[in-house]
């Protein structure tokens, strides 16, 4: 009797180590987009450099409760729930660190006469202390190959989730936060006889991935289908 107790209580104790992970990531979010934490801190340390090693210590837990189960079937609730809460942890964080490759940060559809940003958006970028980056090319990314209506485009980047911060007839800049630790986005879509063509720049500097180029590419998409 005694020894069935000491199984259940090492099957919980497995079960809440699977729980690391998740918990700790979903804190991160909370104190980054609430400001308790940097986003170097919760992004960078948190969730970058601590939830691999828990998402792998995690797994140790969820081969060990599967042990547990196969001596002694009573328990197969907790071995279930710990295997699958491991393997979805570790395989969202790999994904994740599979995406960091390296993507350029800064991409624009024409890479020998890229987009400046507008007056505003380049003063917020330098008063977050962000240094000037050359545009680079991304695959896929093409211009519009007409002259946008400026309202054309400023619905396009709302369209994306940009918040639309300028409007003139040659230009429209904005800016996207992004959903789970807030990293944001810098856009400008220049406008010219027979071209649109469009920027995006990551306001940080920590891994992203191809989120610039991803976000590029969907601003030209919703172009597309408004013209």
């Amino acid at each position: 009797m005694s020894r069935n107790k000491s199984l259940v209580g090492l099957s919980r104790l497995l079960l809440l180590v699977t729980l690391l992970t998740p918990l700790m990531v979903l804190g991160a979010v909370l104190a980054t987009r609430t400001g308790l934490i940097s986003l170097v801190t919760g992004y960078g340390t948190l969730g970058l450099k601590v939830a691999p090693v828990l998402a792998w210590v995690g797994a140790g837990a969820g081969i060990v409760s599967l042990l547990l189960l196969i001596k002694n079937r009573s328990l197969w609730l907790y071995g279930v729930l710990s295997v699958v809460i491991a393997a979805v942890s570790l395989g969202a964080v790999q994904y994740q660190l599979a995406r960091f490759g390296p993507s350029p940060r800064d991409v624009t559809s024409n890479v020998e006469d890229s987009p400046a940003f507008g007056r505003a958006l380049l003063s917020e970028r330098r008063a977050a202390g962000v240094r000037p980056t050359v545009a680079a090319d991304c695959d896929g990314l093409e211009a519009i190959d007409s002259q946008l209506a400026p309202d054309v485009a400023a619905w396009a980047l709302k369209q994306s989730g940009v918040t639309v911060m300028g409007m003139s007839p040659f230009r429209v800049d904005g800016w996207k936060e992004g959903m789970w630790f807030g990293i944001q986005h810098d856009v400008t879509v220049r406008i010219r006889p027979g071209r649109t063509d469009v920027r995006v720049a990551a306001r940080d500097g920590l891994p992203i991935g191809p989120q610039a180029c991803d976000l590029a590419k969907r601003i030209i998409s919703e172009m597309n289908a408004l013209r």
